[in-house]
């Protein structure tokens, strides 16, 4: 080409750039990614999700395409296509090729929604709910599309603050532009850590605390102080009713009566004794673990059938169900021990501070285990101990290995939706016996542990029947769409063993594992099952239910319980469960 006709170009294609528009400016290796990332995003995951939830996500997940493909066509220009004689192309092509590129980014995600909506369609299936409209999922483009957008916009201010660094430096110091550029970028990644981890999460936690503070001191409507010496909270108690927190008082003011469940068994019942100890009983863990030890002592609770040690959840929560189904089981010849350590969701206490659930949970096993094996071996109860979600967690904090929880006599042990942070659980799902899928493992053939998907009663009963099971029996309840059974960091780049077995009874066989999307789909899966307990229903995600009356009847069924007998008592939850009412409000 001549060099006349070289600069007729140059110039044209100048003229030809400053009429684009300032869409067409942006990087569209980016866009092609960004695309890319956000149809995956849409592709099922372990619970049903709104057009709102999955915008969201859509949003999130395009942002961080278009931030992998930015730097991404960058190298591909610099290494691959520099210094070809055909690069770069005019600016019409280029124009062409741009057009291109964002007409098949837009038309990829609008045709995305239709087999989107027929995915949520299919899970929702399974769980027995009913899934979106696909056009009704359309808003998922908008909403991703904000999302996106305002994300990318913060970046692009970050870089442009970071230039800014980069040219005040060049000017004053008169710095190699590498150099400022990298002291610039230094600079605003430590202002963005510090603000995150120190203004940013302080003022959340503070915000959270300012939210959920004022309901740990009020009290549920229709929940009144108890009357009866069995509960903490009573006249009698040292653990005052004021002191219990929301949760607390609900769990102590609330459950079956001896009346209650004679009518329900047929015969004498006894008052069943439900103690508890709120973040104001005392000032610290030790000394609340004192006010437990003493009202053990003053509720006579070592001479029941049956002591069940609870660790609770964030907000100091007690499934109402798994406690009404022991209660019942025993006929009232029960003692459950609980205490709080948070008045936080367990998924902020989970992301703020899990070792103080830990911690707690270990101080509260210990003291009351000690103080149980003081009394003589025919007259002390047998040992539970019982948690869910977070609950667990801490509960599992109390043993280093598996036999300790035999070394230290406990029964049965009942841990429900475990975190995948758990540390037992941890332990032995990655030890499983070979061949068995991570999503139901057996260890050591089942002769201490063993786990069931809680699928339907039929399936956890098999589970506890399969022989041998003696002495100390300990069972995982965990459901294949329990997203915080699953939820890993570990899933942003490595494909998790779940995921390559064939699913469990209540996940999409369509789900797939991708770098980065499968992380973000899990997260919200979690998020939004946690913070709203209606989010699945009964027997799916981390909604657990009657199902624990199984669990309960599979480690620490009474003598002579029969399946008639389970039968009664998951008709007599169900009732109390439809009926709702302040316990199951």
């Amino acid at each position: 080409m001549s060099r006349g006709a070289l600069a007729e170009r140059t110039q044209t294609d100048r003229a030809l750039a400053g009429r684009m528009p300032g869409w067409v400016r942006l990087d569209f290796a980016g866009i092609a990614v960004a695309a890319l990332f956000f149809c995956l995003s849409l592709t099922p995951s372990l619970l049903p999700r709104d057009w709102l939830n999955a915008g969201v996500i859509g949003g999130i997940n395009a942002a961080i395409g278009y931030a992998i493909g930015v730097p991404a066509g960058a190298v591909t220009r610099r290494l691959v296509l520099h210094g070809r004689r055909w690069w770069p192309p005019s600016v019409r092509v280029r124009y062409a090729i741009k057009a291109g590129i964002v007409a098949v980014a837009i038309g990829a995600s609008v045709l995305m929604v239709v087999p989107a909506a027929a995915w949520q369609r299919e899970v929702a299936a399974l769980m027995g709910i009913e899934g979106p409209a696909t056009a009704g999922y359309l808003r998922t483009l908008l909403v991703a599309l904000l999302t996106g957008g305002a994300i990318v916009a913060a970046v692009r201010l970050l870089i442009g603050a970071v230039r800014l660094l980069a040219r005040l430096m060049i000017r004053r110091w008169k710095l190699d532009d590498e150099v400022a550029t990298f002291i610039g970028t230094a600079i605003v990644v430590v202002l963005i850590i510090t603000l995150v981890n120190g203004v940013l999460l302080r003022g959340f936690l503070a915000g959270a605390s300012a939210v959920f503070q004022p309901q740990n001191t009020s009290t549920r409507a229709g929940v009144e102080q108890p009357t009866n010496p069995e509960r903490s909270g009573s006249p009698d108690s040292f653990a005052a009713w004021e002191t219990l927190g929301f949760q607390g008082r609900n769990f102590v003011g609330t459950g079956p009566s001896a009346a209650d469940l004679a009518e329900l068994n047929g015969k004498p019942a006894k008052e069943p004794i439900r103690i508890y100890a709120g973040l104001q009983s005392a000032s610290s863990t030790g000394e609340r673990v004192a006010v437990l030890l003493s009202e053990l002592q003053r509720t006579r609770a070592f001479d029941r059938a049956l002591l069940v040690i609870i660790p609770t959840t964030g907000t100091g929560w007690v499934d109402p169900a798994a406690a009404r189904a022991v209660e019942a089981m025993y006929n009232g010849d029960t003692a459950l021990v609980a205490m709080q350590y948070s008045y936080l969701p367990s998924w902020i206490s989970f992301l703020a501070d899990r070792q103080k659930s830990v911690q707690a949970g270990r101080a509260m096993v210990d003291a009351i285990h000690q103080r149980w094996s003081r009394w003589p071996a025919e007259r002390r109860p047998k040992l539970a101990l019982y948690g869910e979600s977070l609950g667990s967690m801490a509960g599992q904090g109390a043993f280093g290995y598996l036999p300790d929880v035999a070394n230290m006599d406990f029964s049965s042990v009942l841990w429900v939706g475990p975190p995948n942070a758990s540390n037992l659980w941890k332990a032995l799902t990655q030890r499983r016996d070979p061949g068995t899928p991570e999503v139901q493992p057996r260890y050591d053939n089942g002769r201490t542990v063993r786990f069931a998907q809680a699928s339907s009663s039929a399936e956890i009963t098999a589970v506890a029947a399969a022989p041998p099971w003696t002495g100390t029996r300990v069972m995982f309840l965990q459901h294949a769409s329990d997203p915080v059974v699953w939820f890993s960091p570990d899933l942003l780049f490595r494909k998790p063993d779940w995921l390559k077995e064939p699913p469990g009874y209540d996940r999409s066989r369509a789900m797939r594992w991708y770098p980065i999307v499968t992380f973000f789909q899990v997260s919200a899966d979690m998020a939004g099952n946690v913070t709203t307990s209606t989010a699945a229903p009964t027997g799916h995600g981390h909604n657990y239910g009657d199902q624990q009356l199984d669990g309960w009847v599979a480690v620490a069924a009474p003598a002579g319980w029969t399946e008639s007998d389970t039968d009664r008592v998951r008709r007599w939850l169900e009732k109390a469960m439809s009926a709702g009412g302040p316990e199951f409000g």
